[in-house]
């Protein structure tokens, strides 16, 4: 790439942390939480980006189209963690929300060295994803010069996609690529260009904020509960339980029964009790209110769909 890893701010010597390699376990570990404090301000400052980026989301998932991450490395990785937390946490298809590592599934697990300076890297994984204008591609990469990433966003750009870039860097290069860049600068890590630190902190609470936040918007979540859990394990199915017990006042054990009877849905269930009606019967009621609960409970009974 053009940029030189010595220009990037990801790359930087951090003052403060020119002698740790003399300090003693405690004072490495006081000054390792210090610069990880100053993180989530970094992110605060993107918000603005952050929010555009997550209406745009909300908009693509009503109209059909699904959120993609791609990235090589720590990015690449936490790309497809997010990816892979969406379905059972907000009851998503899985090809709902999809993350591609440059490497492919080898590299979750260990390194594949120049994989990510491959420029049309991305390209066959996109492609077999047939992209069209209704998908959002989100582009990782902490360095902002990421060959594999910047080639996979050039490639959406072509498809129509909406895209968005998630880097640590002043200006740059993915953001240049991208519609939208969202870029918090976290400043020099605490041992020089180990990006896995507060650059991928920063990108994963990002990354929590674009899911969560979009599912919140399009009512996968009630009050400030998971109403759509895939209840998939004993678990979860405990977790489920009790989110249903809280949401209406009824005990864990009554919680329970109705949850059978709603097929493990908690969103069907807090109808249901809520509005004193069999599980067919909330299940109409939510298919009305497009899956919202609040709207569910309050809507009229004429609205109902046939």
């Amino acid at each position: 790439m053009a940029v030189k890893l010595e220009h990037l701010l990801t790359e930087a010597v951090n003052s403060r942390t020119v002698g740790i390699d003399a300090m003693d376990t405690q004072e490495v570990l006081r000054i390792i939480n210090d610069e990880d404090k100053t993180v989530a301000d970094a992110v605060a400052r993107e918000i603005p980006r952050i929010a555009a980026a997550v209406e745009t989301i909300v908009a693509a998932f009503q109209n059909g189209g699904r959120l993609i991450y791609i990235g090589a490395g720590t990015s690449g990785r936490l790309g497809v963690l997010d990816a892979a937390e969406c379905p059972p946490t907000f009851g998503l298809n899985p090809g709902q929300v999809i993350g591609l590592i440059a490497g492919g599934e080898t590299a979750l697990v260990q390194a594949v060295e120049g994989s990510e300076d491959q420029s049309e890297g991305a390209i066959p994984q996109l492609a077999a994803l047939t992209l069209t204008d209704k998908d959002v591609v989100v582009g990782l990469a902490a360095s902002g010069r990421t060959p594999y990433v910047i080639g996979g966003l050039a490639y959406a750009n072509e498809r129509g996609a909406f895209t968005v870039a998630i880097s640590c860097t002043p200006e740059p290069a993915v953001g240049q690529v991208a519609k939208l860049a969202i870029t918090p600068l976290v400043g020099p890590e605490v041992i020089a260009g180990s990006t896995r630190m507060k650059a991928g902190t920063a990108q994963k609470m990002v990354l929590n904020m674009l899911s969560t936040a979009a599912m919140i918007r399009l009512g996968k979540v009630y009050g400030n509960l998971m109403v759509d859990v895939q209840a998939t394990n004993a678990k979860l199915v405990e977790r489920a339980e009790r989110i249903v017990a809280a949401a209406t006042g009824i005990s864990r054990e009554e919680a329970g029964e109705f949850l059978a009877a709603a097929g493990l849905h908690p969103k069907t269930a807090i109808v249901m009790i809520k509005r004193q009606c069999s599980a067919g019967e909330a299940a109409r009621y939510l298919a009305a209110a497009g899956g919202y609960v609040a709207r569910a409970l309050s809507i009229d009974e004429k609205e109902l769909k046939a």
